[in-house]
C-alpha cells in the first residue's frame, strides 16, 4: 500500500502546481513517455506467420510418422540451447 499512498501523494503536490499549459503538456509527455516507448518495442507477428509455422510443424510431424525424419526430444533440444551460451 506504501506505493499507492506515494502515488496519491504524488498527484495531489502535481494538482496543487500552478502550471502553465505548455508544463503540463510536458508533464503529461514525460508521464507517457515509458508507455511509449514499450509500445513502440512491442513486436507482432502476422496471421500468415502463424499458419506457416503451423503448417510446418504438421509437415515435420507428417514426415517423423513416414520414417523420413528424425527429431530429437525436447531435453536434448533444451541441452543444446544451453550448450550454445
Amino acid at each position: 500500500m506504501r506505493v499507492s499512498a506515494s502515488m496519491e501523494s504524488l498527484w495531489q503536490y502535481i494538482q496543487s502546481l500552478s502550471l502553465s499549459e505548455r508544463n503540463r503538456i510536458w508533464l503529461a509527455d514525460k508521464l507517457l513517455e515509458g508507455t511509449r516507448k514499450e509500445e513502440e518495442e512491442t513486436e507482432y507477428i502476422s496471421k500468415e506467420e502463424i499458419l506457416a509455422g503451423i503448417d510446418a510443424g504438421l509437415k515435420e510431424l507428417k514426415l517423423k510418422k513416414e520414417g523420413k525424419l528424425q527429431l530429437i526430444s525436447a531435453r536434448d533440444f533444451l541441452k543444446e540451447l544451453r550448450d550454445e551460451r
